[in-house]
């Protein structure tokens, strides 16, 4: 399809800022970039969305538009929806003229969901001319389309799929959570195969048939916060026309996604403001129970709060993993990021009480274990708070943001801790009152703090940083930028010092709650003498 017929159509309003005589170069699928180099997603010929949001700087321009030049994509439509609207920046402008990548300006009020619906029906079309049994295929598609349009959502639209490839279709979430489609006895092993998959589609024996796995992905994105569409049978034995109805079947799911995506990141945005107000340190609890309605909360609605971090994966990787874990909560969650702090509160029924924490504190680590193995090098540390009347979120915030500090001790590569986990006098230690805390820390910090008073050293700083890097030496004297052996020093001092074994993880939470009880001392203004 040329990239002249998108100028014509006056539905999606775009302007050509670069790249007036290429608007007769074709492109053959739609892709949202949400990373800063997607070029191992991009195969040529592609019309490129990109919201902006992450690369505000000329450097951060160059490096990506350089990247779309060398994968030869079609085009670049850049968004500034993200960006709270405006025009696309110079440095964008370019980026584009300099490496000859057309550059197409979208709207505010168009979403990238209507972009892509709206390409991929005439790419179908284009497609299904070419195709044995064109006409047949052309019906066949419309009615999958037609069953998005009268916004029956993901459910609806598998529902017409399976209808059309006249078997069984689902869709999966790589959690191994069923999006639609019914029940399936195999999903979270039919998960654990679309995670390790070298290439899709691909073919899983299960006890019910062959089931072919195929990727819905609409944008580019961690493989394990993705959709995928099973479809019972092997494609190897569909004729051209099914695997082609079964392939764009796949693409109508993944634009599904990309537009719930979107709303998702609309209401993160609106509880943004709120969470913050929330975790701030001298918030009081009626400030924040007068803004709860924005959450759809009222003061005495049980919640759960959460708190979640990924070190050493992709940006706004935490925040899509959480919004996975919660899903099957539906409107009852809420995520966002607040001051790169990834956050989530989770309305509990009324009826099921404490049961209701323990189930979805349950279902979360079940999700975590079959994502694990997809983490790579990168660490998943997740918090959850015990149940707090919404009028009390601050201390559920903060309960779960100890939590998670605790999980991003401990050695595995995905932990969740509870506020049930650990003692409550060590998880609950910023709740208790002020000469306690001090007594607390004196204890166990206070041989360590006079000893760099008297020698002016840094042992504080040191185990900060150790503690800070999961105890990894290498790492720790890297941040520290000292030799391995000093580190070794400075650590085996500490523990001399303070009589604590910092292989042990009960020993590692007592100095990190320490440590975290200084930094809050050295945060609070002069005279400030209140319980936070």
């Amino acid at each position: 399809m040329r990239l002249r017929a998108l100028l014509a159509a006056e539905q999606l309003g775009f302007t050509v800022l670069v790249g007036e005589d290429e608007l007769d170069r074709t492109f053959e699928r739609v892709f949202t970039a949400t990373l800063r180099d997607p070029r191992r997603y991009l195969t040529g010929g592609e019309l490129v969305l990109s919201g902006m949001e992450w690369w505000p700087t000329p450097a951060d321009s160059e490096a990506f538009v350089a990247a779309l030049a060398e994968a030869d994509v079609a085009a670049l439509c850049a968004g500034t929806a993200e960006r709270g609207g405006g025009p696309v920046p110079q440095h964008v402008v370019d980026a584009c003229t300099r490496h000859g990548v057309p550059l197409l300006e979208v709207p505010v009020d168009v979403s990238f969901a209507t972009i892509s619906e709206q390409a991929v029906l005439w790419l179908a079309a284009e497609r299904a001319e070419r195709t044995p049994g064109a006409g047949q295929f052309l019906d066949r598609y419309r009615r999958l389309v037609t069953a998005v349009a009268e916004g029956g959502g993901v459910a609806s639209l598998i529902a017409a799929g399976a209808r059309e490839l006249g078997t069984d279709c689902r869709v999966l979430a790589a959690t191994g959570r069923v999006v639609a489609g019914g029940d399936e006895p195999e999903r979270t092993r039919l998960a654990a195969e679309f995670l390790k998959a070298d290439r899709l589609p691909k073919v899983v024996p299960t006890t019910h048939g062959p089931v072919t796995l195929l990727s819905s992905a609409a944008r580019a994105g961690h493989r394990m916060v993705s959709w995928f569409l099973t479809v019972a049978g092997d494609h190897e034995d569909w004729d051209s026309l099914r695997r082609e109805l079964a392939a764009e079947l796949a693409t109508l799911v993944g634009h599904e996604r990309a537009r719930l995506d979107e709303e998702r990141r609309s209401a993160a945005r609106a509880a943004e403001p709120v969470l913050r107000l929330a975790m701030a340190e001298h918030t009081t609890a009626a400030g924040v129970a007068a803004r709860l309605s924005e959450l759809g909360l009222a003061p005495a609605d049980p919640v759960c709060a959460l708190s979640a971090s990924v070190q050493g994966g992709s940006p706004g990787l935490a925040v899509v993993l959480l919004t996975e874990l919660l899903a099957p909560l539906g409107d009852r969650a809420t995520v966002a990021e607040v001051d790169g702090e990834t956050v989530g509160v989770a309305r509990i029924s009324r009826d099921a009480g404490l049961g209701a924490v323990t189930a979805l504190v349950a279902d979360v680590r079940d999700v975590v274990r079959t994502v694990a193995p997809a983490l790579g090098s990168a660490r998943l540390s997740v918090g959850a708070s015990r149940v707090f009347d919404a009028a009390a979120l601050r201390s559920g915030l903060h309960e779960a943001r100890h939590a998670r500090k605790l999980a991003e001790l401990s050695a595995g590569r995905a932990t969740v801790v509870a506020g049930d986990d650990v003692a409550s006098h060590l998880l609950l230690l910023a709740a208790v009152p002020e000469e306690l805390r001090q007594s607390f820390r004196s204890r166990v910090l206070g041989p360590v703090l006079d000893y760099d008073a008297a020698h002016r050293s840094d042992l504080v700083r040191t185990l900060h940083v150790f503690l800070r890097h999961s105890g990894s030496w290498s790492q720790a004297a890297a941040d520290l930028h000292v030799h391995v052996n000093t580190l070794r020093y400075r650590i085996g001092r500490v523990a001399e010092l303070t009589g604590r074994d910092l292989s042990s993880f009960p020993d590692r939470v007592d100095l990190y709650l320490a440590l975290d009880q200084i930094e809050r001392d050295r945060n609070r203004p002069p005279g400030y003498s209140g319980t936070p």
